[in-house]
């Protein structure tokens, strides 16, 4: 499968902070969720993608371009937007869908038209008018008519009420009925992450914890509690992550849940009340808490 972003072995280095190695793929049509805590390396894999930064070392194509090298042509191809995107506020959204018209041929007036019903915004307002989640609308607007083939969005649903982030989040997840166009989506929300990404990678400090399918993840974590006079010292448990006292139970996190994980929990004595799935946003603290990397 062709990927419209493919870093190979990437590290960057700042005084304070190291990208170590990372390589990642998105293949064409699909979203990822990038999720990582404030500094974990998020916003320097974007401006990689963007060609805004060059790596030290290691290699970053997107749509099939080389970068920085190529990155005037791939910017056409590339929408961005983000929570604290900066309009003109003497101006009105219609001059700014105007504005960009006039760069992007790409521009779609039919779907800008559609965009402007669905969140609801006034073309000939000021931006200076508009409240926080309405400019985060327009600066969705703004990239999405172009018709972009990657859009990498930035935290983009921060500090939206929760209406307006259910509407962002529907015309999203619309972008999926389009085979061709692919999304990275950083946050360090995982509901809106697990609402709307095919696959998930977690960095951390400058690396990648892990990249896979959301489908994988949901399935093969499991929170596991059992009786607390358990001894966790011996415990021999395949895709053991932590064992942790819960007030009167112990639990037990694992990553490589199977349906014979049950049964070598039972030859070893372990007494099992009951197993939950677990939500990303779990399975991420999960995950940076131990350094797991599965």
């Amino acid at each position: 499968m062709e990927n419209a972003i493919e870093l190979q072995n990437v590290c960057k280095r700042y005084p304070d902070f190291y990208l170590d190695n990372l390589s990642l793929q998105l293949p064409v049509g699909q979203v990822m969720g990038l999720v990582g805590v404030n500094g974990a390396g998020k916003s320097t894999t974007l401006r990689l993608v963007m060609g805004l930064i060059q790596p030290d070392s290691g290699s970053v194509h997107v749509l099939g371009q080389k970068l920085p090298e190529q990155q005037v042509a791939v910017k056409q191809q590339i929408g961005f937007a983000s929570d604290d995107m900066r309009l003109y506020k003497s101006e009105t959204l219609r001059w700014h869908m105007q504005f960009i018209q006039s760069i992007y041929p790409s521009w779609d007036p039919t779907y800008a038209a559609h965009l402007l019903k669905i969140f609801d915004l006034r073309v000939d307002q000021k931006m200076k008018g508009f409240s926080h989640g309405q400019r985060v609308k327009a600066g969705l607007l703004l990239v999405l008519a172009r018709r972009p083939k990657l859009v990498v969005l930035d935290e983009p649903t921060t500090g939206l009420d929760p209406v307006a982030r259910e509407e962002v989040l529907t015309e999203l997840a619309a972008i999926l009925r389009d085979e061709d166009r692919s999304v990275l989506f950083s946050s360090h929300n995982t509901q809106d992450i697990e609402q709307l990404s095919d696959s998930i990678s977690f960095v951390h400090k400058g690396k990648l914890l892990d990249s896979q399918d959301k489908e994988t993840y949901l399935e093969r974590w499991r929170r596991i509690l059992c009786a607390s006079s358990m001894d966790p010292t011996g415990l021999e448990l395949s895709g053991l992550v932590r064992v942790k006292h819960n007030g009167s139970l112990q639990e037990i996190i694992v990553n490589q849940f199977t349906e014979s994980t049950l049964a070598h929990l039972s030859a070893q004595g372990v007494n099992v009340t009951s197993v939950e799935p677990m939500t990303l946003e779990k399975i991420f603290v999960a995950t940076v808490k131990a350094g797991v990397n599965s």
